[in-house]
């Protein structure tokens, strides 16, 4: 599987942290169709909502700092890769083993230690300090299912960040913690540059 990435992506820097190193594919559309997947890759690139998060815990690093971190639907990993740059003792889920492949390269790319998982957390109960989740609230059920789950984290006493490029369903009375505007590519977001949002349950 990582010979496969490394096959249909080019490690470059994110735009939002060019400190980090990305594998980003050239066309996501062409890898889309040729993945013939329902969804995106969505290991294969830098999306706002992961973006922005990435960006604020490296100017905030103090947030995850010795600290045990969760970063939940990781994708490609970029929010896993900053968090363990600012020192935390980072976790990266995903359910798809394609993304495994892509954190596990990506880690190694930007010389981090990344702890990775895989299958549904979502009806767990995570024992973390922090936990951070990059672009999930783009389809009603999921987003209905990670707001639960998010939000019970908060109860329990976690951080919780979101990073968000005003999806259709993320949730009303979140409190905005910071926000960027993220470069994007407009053939996937109709836009070149995205207002992303870093979100954190009220209290």
């Amino acid at each position: 599987m990582e010979q496969f990435v490394r096959s249909v992506t080019t490690p470059r820097p994110v735009p939002l942290t060019p400190d980090i190193l990305l594998h980003t594919a050239d066309d996501m559309i062409t890898l889309w169709e040729r993945t013939g997947a329902p969804e995106p890759p969505f290991w294969a690139f830098p999306w706002a909502g992961g973006q922005a998060l990435a960006r604020h815990v490296l100017d905030h690093p103090g947030l995850v700092a010795g600290r045990r971190v969760l970063d939940i639907a990781s994708g490609s990993g970029l929010v896993a890769v900053a968090a363990a740059r600012a020192g935390g003792h980072v976790t990266a889920n995903d359910i798809d083993p394609t993304a495994i492949a892509a954190i596990t390269l990506n880690a190694r790319a930007n010389d981090v230690t990344v702890t990775i998982t895989t299958g549904d957390l979502l009806d767990t109960t995570p024992d973390v300090d922090v936990l951070l989740a990059g672009d999930v609230f783009y389809d009603r059920d999921m987003a209905a299912r990670f707001e639960s789950f998010l939000l019970a984290a908060h109860h329990r006493g976690t951080l919780v960040l979101v990073g968000d490029p005003q999806r259709s369903f993320l949730p009303h009375g979140w409190t905005r913690v910071d926000a960027f505007p993220v470069p994007v590519p407009p053939d996937l977001e109709g836009v070149a540059l995205k207002t992303t949002t870093v979100w954190r349950p009220a209290p």
